[in-house]
């Protein structure tokens, strides 16, 4: 294949491939925003479709996974495409893994089934949590897409609060549970909530140390390893 007819095949796989990695993105980012206000709204039918949202970043993480290995054997690209290319594909992994937690919260939703919304809501730090797990997994989100790294550079920041946010949590609940104001069924539940949001913003951090090397070839700082006992 001439050189130029191999370029132009490798940009047109690269495009396709930003593009699933893009929607991916996006399905996981909504995922989460639907699982926690079916959480705090405990509204079923929200819950049921973050299933939904589950298995279709399931099937396009297959979609990229085979784009991956096909312009890598094809086209033997190196230098910036093939960061583009390897950061893609661990990328995916974290999507899927925010996709599964998301829906974790969902199936939570569906446990909690009858729970009165303002048995929830009296923990309002889980809200800013929460909140504050979206806004990292946007920023990442966001940084992917436009292919930039300085709004990345310091997602660990962001990563601290939600770890404190997650132990102050934490002990309201134990406290809770102690004094009888949370019920122990629901306060188990809470507590594995407060663990996959906390999870989440790990993810996010890896995304954005991610793209900052896929941009400027820097590798991050550090790679936080989120650890899942179920998976696909």
């Amino acid at each position: 294949m001439p050189e130029s007819a191999e370029r132009k095949a490798l940009s047109v796989g690269l495009h396709a491939l930003n593009e699933n990695v893009g929607t991916m993105a996006e399905l996981s980012e909504l995922s989460i925003r639907k699982a926690v206000d079916s959480l705090a709204r405990m509204n079923e039918e929200e819950a049921r479709e973050v299933f939904t949202l589950d298995s279709e970043i399931y099937s396009l993480q297959r979609v990229v996974e085979k784009t991956c290995t096909d312009l890598i054997a094809l086209h033997a690209p190196v230098a910036r495409d093939l960061r583009t290319i390897t950061t893609c594909l661990k990328i995916t992994t974290d999507l899927d893994r925010i996709g599964r937690y998301a829906k974790d919260i969902a199936e939570i939703t569906l446990q909690l089934e009858g729970e009165n919304p303002a048995r929830v809501k009296r923990l309002e730090k889980l809200t800013r949590m929460a909140d504050l797990t979206i806004h990292m997994v946007d920023r990442a989100i966001r940084a992917f897409v436009e292919h930039e790294d300085k709004s990345v550079r310091d997602i660990t920041k962001f990563d601290d609060a939600v770890d404190d946010l997650h132990d102050e949590i934490l002990q309201e609940i134990i406290k809770g549970l102690a004094s009888g104001n949370i019920r122990p069924e629901v306060g188990v539940r809470f507590i594995l909530v407060n663990r996959a949001l906390e999870r989440i913003a790990d993810h996010a951090v890896n995304i954005g140390e991610r793209v900052v090397y896929m941009v400027s070839g820097e590798h991050p700082r550090r790679t936080v390893v989120a650890k899942r006992t179920n998976g696909h």
